[in-house]
C-alpha cells in the first residue's frame, strides 16, 4: 500500500494533487462551476439570483483569460522569460476555432455558399484556400487549435533561444511578433475575414450556439481545461524541469555551466504555454462569437501581464486571480463610468502595484505567514508545545 502511495506522489503529473494549494484551487472552481451552474438551470429566470444566458457566457469569458494567465504565469513567473506575445498564441487558437466554425454555417450564410464563407463570396473568390482545407472536420480543429500556436512558438523559440536572446530583446522580438500578425491578418488577401474578422457563428460540433444549453457546456468545458491547465502547470513547476526552468531563471549562466541545454528547457515550456494559450482562445471564440486582427493587438499581450502581475507572478493561482478580477472590473468600469473606465483601471494597477508588490496572491502569503508567527510567539500556544514535548 505504502509503495502504490509513494509511486503516485512521484509521478509528476499526479504530484499537484498532494498539495494543499492545488486541492483549494480545484475546489473552489469546482464549487464555482457547480453553483453557477445550479442557479442557472435550477432558478427559474424572475428569480434575483437567476445567472441569465449573458452571465454565463460572461463567466466563460473570463476563465478562458485565466486560462491564458496561467499560461503566461508558467513562462514569465517560472521561466523568467517577459513574452509580450501571448496574445498571438491566444488569436491564432481563436482563428483556428472560428475556421472551423465558419465552415459549419454551409448553406445557411447570408450568400448561399455551400463552402466558401461570406467574406469570400462578397471578395469574388473562387475556391477555397488551401488552408481552409481540412477545418470541416472538428477532430482537424481542434488539432490545429493546439499545433498552430505551437509550431508557431517552436519555429519563434527554437532560433530565439539558440541565439540566447534574453531579457528586454526577447520580450521587444514577441511583441514585433505579434504587431506583424496584427497588420497580415488585417489583410483581405489573407483569407481570414480582414477587418471584420470571423463572425455569424451558428453550430459548435451539431449544437446550436445560440441555445442556453450550448452557452453553459461551454462555460464548463472552459472550467474544466483550466483545471487540467493548472494541474499540468503544477506538474510541469514541481518536476524535475521546473526545477531547473527556476535555476534558469534566476542564474542562466550558472545552469549552463553545471552542464544543462538551457534552450531546450526553455523551449518546451514555451511551446507549452504557447499551446495553453491557444487552447484559451479556441474556447474564448464560440462563447463572444467572433474573432478579428485585434486580439492581435500588442495592447492586449501587455494586458495579459498585467493581470499576472496584479494577480501574483510565479504562483499560477495568482494568475487566476488578476484576471478575473481586472476582467471584472472591467465589466463594471465600463458600465458605471464609460468615459473614464480606463483611468480608474489605471488606478487600480497603480494601487496594487504600490502596496501589494507581490500580488493578491503575495497579500495571502503574507496574512498566512502572520498566522503562522502569532500562533508561535502566542503564550499559551508555547505552554501547550512544552507540555506536549513533556
Amino acid at each position: 500500500m505504502s509503495l502504490t502511495t509513494e509511486s503516485s506522489t512521484n509521478f509528476w503529473l499526479t504530484r499537484p494533487f498532494s498539495e494543499r494549494s492545488t486541492q483549494i484551487f480545484l475546489g473552489v472552481l469546482l464549487a464555482a462551476l457547480a453553483l453557477v451552474t445550479i442557479l442557472h438551470v435550477a432558478v427559474p429566470p424572475g428569480n434575483p439570483l437567476h445567472v441569465g444566458a449573458y452571465t454565463v457566457n460572461l463567466f466563460g469569458k473570463y476563465l478562458s483569460y485565466a486560462l491564458l494567465a496561467v499560461a503566461v504565469d508558467l513562462v514569465w513567473g517560472y521561466l523568467g522569460i517577459l513574452s509580450l506575445g501571448h496574445g498571438a498564441f491566444f488569436a491564432i487558437g481563436g482563428y483556428a476555432m472560428g475556421m472551423y466554425l465558419m465552415r459549419q454555417i454551409g448553406d445557411r450564410g447570408t450568400y448561399g455558399h455551400p463552402v466558401l464563407p461570406d467574406f469570400m463570396v462578397f471578395l469574388n473568390w473562387d475556391s477555397l484556400p488551401w488552408f481552409w482545407h481540412g477545418f470541416d472536420m472538428a477532430w482537424f480543429a481542434f488539432a490545429m487549435v493546439l499545433l498552430a500556436p505551437g509550431l508557431l512558438a517552436l519555429v519563434f523559440g527554437f532560433l530565439a533561444f539558440r541565439s540566447r536572446v534574453t531579457g528586454v530583446y526577447l520580450s521587444i522580438i514577441t511583441q514585433a511578433l505579434t504587431f506583424a500578425l496584427m497588420l497580415a491578418f488585417f489583410r483581405n488577401e489573407m483569407g481570414f475575414g480582414g477587418n471584420n474578422g470571423l463572425t455569424d457563428f451558428r453550430e459548435i460540433v451539431g449544437f446550436d450556439l445560440r441555445s442556453d444549453a450550448t452557452r453553459l457546456g461551454l462555460f464548463l468545458a472552459t472550467g474544466v481545461a483550466l483545471a487540467l491547465g493548472f494541474i499540468l502547470c503544477r506538474a510541469i513547476v514541481t518536476s524535475k524541469l521546473g526545477r531547473v526552468s527556476v535555476a534558469t531563471r534566476d542564474a542562466e549562466a550558472r545552469t549552463r555551466f553545471l552542464g544543462y541545454r538551457v534552450e531546450r528547457f526553455q523551449l518546451f515550456v514555451f511551446v507549452v504555454s504557447a499551446m495553453l494559450a491557444g487552447l484559451a482562445g479556441a474556447l474564448y471564440v464560440p462563447q463572444v462569437g467572433i474573432i478579428n486582427p485585434s486580439e492581435f493587438s500588442p495592447i492586449f499581450s501587455i494586458e495579459i501581464v498585467l493581470w499576472v502581475a496584479l494577480g501574483g507572478r510565479a504562483t499560477l493561482y495568482g494568475a487566476v486571480i488578476g484576471a478575473i478580477l481586472v476582467n471584472y472590473a472591467k465589466t463594471i468600469f465600463t458600465g458605471v463610468m464609460p468615459d473614464a473606465w480606463l483611468f480608474a483601471l489605471g488606478a487600480m494597477f497603480v494601487l496594487v502595484t504600490v502596496f501589494l508588490p507581490k500580488g493578491v496572491a503575495g497579500l495571502f502569503r503574507y496574512l498566512k505567514r502572520r498566522k503562522r508567527e502569532d500562533q508561535t510567539t502566542d503564550p499559551d500556544h508555547q505552554h501547550t508545545s512544552k507540555e506536549a514535548s513533556a
